[in-house]
């Protein structure tokens, strides 16, 4: 049977919200005020490191990498201490989850979040116990786009790594999908979803309400 692999931020939920106030703390603590704002959600699902990029460049200090670096930690301490109190799962999420379990198919998650950023939330959202594997960025010596992460979620999860299928929402999601050889779903309700058509996945996702069916078609 199928394993199917979730990614964790902008495909199961919209945690953009907890993780621009991460990084605005960041820029509290640098006398900056709030420098993101939340039309920079796509950003924000790019990973800390990301919204810092842009947040440093915003404050006229483009390219300062070191400062970067000491500030992903606070970034994290952040997060941790505050994070679900704007995440949202997406509408249908989690029945569809429970419809492909259902059905047969394990299901997995597989997230550049560090691993225990990942657990938390989940335990927070109280769904983790509905995945049978999670993979983090830091669960392996490398992460997506590399394909070893989503092999080693679908293992994990009693899978065959050649029979799965990705659901994300990013460039990163489709290229692991391609470099593990197996099909990709992108989400198209997320904030950057009006780009996930260029990407060329095997199938765009418009509602959780659809996704049985796609796998059923993806599968066949």
């Amino acid at each position: 049977m199928t394993t199917i692999v979730f990614d964790l931020d902008g495909t199961l939920a919209d945690t953009s919200g907890d993780l621009l106030a991460a990084a605005n703390a960041c820029f509290r603590d640098l006398g900056h005020g709030d420098v993101l704002l939340p039309s920079d959600a796509g950003t924000a699902l790019r990973g800390g490191r990301a919204m810092l990029r842009l947040g440093m460049g915003r404050i006229g200090r483009a390219g300062d990498e070191a400062e970067i670096d000491r500030q992903y930690p606070r970034l994290l301490e952040a997060y941790e201490a505050d994070i679900a109190h704007h995440t949202v799962l997406y509408p249908g999420a989690m029945e569809a989850v429970a419809a492909l379990k259902s059905a047969g198919h394990p299901v997995a998650i597989c997230t550049n979040k560090p691993e225990g950023l990942a657990r938390i939330l989940l335990n927070e959202l109280s769904v983790l116990d509905a995945f049978d594997a999670l993979i983090g960025a830091d669960t392996l010596p490398v992460r997506k786009p590399d394909p070893e992460p989503l092999r080693e979620a679908v293992r994990r999860a009693g899978g065959d790594p050649l029979a799965c299928c990705l659901v994300g929402d990013s460039d990163t999601d489709r290229n692991t999908a391609r470099a593990a050889g197996v099909p990709s779903i992108l989400v198209t309700f997320g904030p950057s979803g009006e780009d996930m058509a260029a990407l060329e996945p095997e199938a765009l996702l418009h509602h959780f309400d659809d996704l049985p069916g796609l796998i059923a078609t993806l599968t066949r």
